[in-house]
């Protein structure tokens, strides 16, 4: 039988006891279990420097700094979604921001790399608007035949929903009207210059570009009304992700006089391919999420991306990593 301790001892062993239980909780609590933290560096395609994606890129790519601290976020502008879906679908970028019915075309076409596309949420609407000088004769879209117009850069979605409208306006958009190649970096410039007639824009609301060029210079909206997206939807395919949809008065207070703009609008999704990471796809997916309303105080459309529809993604499959967000957060 071994001899009893000694109470010193006994308390010296109740002591080491503690010491070691400490130690544990202290191992538990520092060494990370499950996956690695997300790391390594990604591109994320935006868009034209005065547009939304740009800056909102720019603001969600702060919030990553936080949130993925291992991750390097580089940004890299753009012409617009049918761009940054070709960038990457083909692996030249990582995740980007496009219009559903610029993600459907570019399926319809199976361009390269389409089957690799995968959604990781539905952000906010992209509206129609089609500016003019508010001295202009013009009321509707009919009314731009034989005018300067601006229809966006060849890449963009604008350019895709451009052509679109004119032609459910009976118009040929390569013959009825002088089309004019320009993004809304160069578009209010060279209407304000009269170098243009009138320009389409398809962005959130407000964009910061059409918000300026109205604060220094008369323009107004020529309305989109729904006889329009009847048509559109006529045509089929991609073109069923239009909806109508109201501008609201106080969009642009100067340009509107008060009055709701009719119009129509498209979702925006956040796009990457089925090879990318969970971990990092969960992580990016996470962070749009919780930054609405951060990012959403200086890009107000941004306000608009809902938990409740992010997961959404159509005509996208959801990606696994998105997938595993969504189901986290469920209630």
């Amino acid at each position: 039988m071994l001899p009893s301790l000694s109470r010193t001892a006994r308390r010296a062993l109740a002591v080491t006891a503690a010491l070691l239980a400490l130690c544990g909780v202290l191992v538990w609590w520092l060494v990370p279990f499950g996956s690695p933290a997300p790391s390594g560096s990604v591109t994320f395609s935006t868009g034209v420097p005065t547009g939304v994606y740009q800056r909102y890129g720019d603001l969600l790519k702060n919030a990553l700094a936080q949130d993925l601290p291992e991750v390097s976020i580089t940004l890299k502008e753009s012409e617009g979604s049918q761009q940054n879906l070709a960038r990457v679908a083909t692996g030249e970028a990582d995740f980007t921001i496009a219009t559903a019915d610029a993600v459907a075309q570019y399926q319809r076409e199976r361009r390269p790399g389409f089957e690799r596309l995968r959604g990781c949420a539905r952000l906010y609407d992209d509206y129609v608007q089609l500016v003019v000088r508010k001295r202009s004769s013009l009321r509707k879209v009919q009314d731009l035949r034989g005018l300067r117009v601006g229809v966006g850069q060849p890449g963009s979605g604008v350019r895709l929903i451009a052509d679109r409208v004119l032609a459910a306006a009976g118009l040929a958009p390569d013959r009825d009207v002088e089309a004019v190649s320009a993004g809304i970096d160069t578009m209010p410039g060279l209407l304000e210059r009269d170098e243009l007639d009138a320009f389409f824009w398809s962005g959130g609301l407000p964009t910061q570009a059409v918000q300026e060029l109205s604060a220094r210079f008369q323009i107004r909206l020529i309305p989109l009304d729904a006889r329009l997206v009847d048509s559109l939807h006529d045509a089929g395919d991609s073109t069923r992700y239009y909806r109508s949809a109201v501008i609201p008065a106080d969009a642009y207070s100067e340009a509107q006089d008060g009055w709701p703009i009719e119009t129509l609008a498209v979702a925006n999704l956040l796009v990457t391919t089925v090879d990318a990471d969970d971990d990092l796809v969960e992580g990016f997916t996470r962070t749009v999420i919780r930054s609405r309303d951060a990012i959403g105080r200086q890009v107000h459309s941004a306000q608009l991306v809902d938990l409740r529809t992010a997961v959404y993604t159509e005509p996208l499959k959801l990606h696994d990593g998105a997938r595993r967000y969504y189901r986290s957060v469920k209630p």
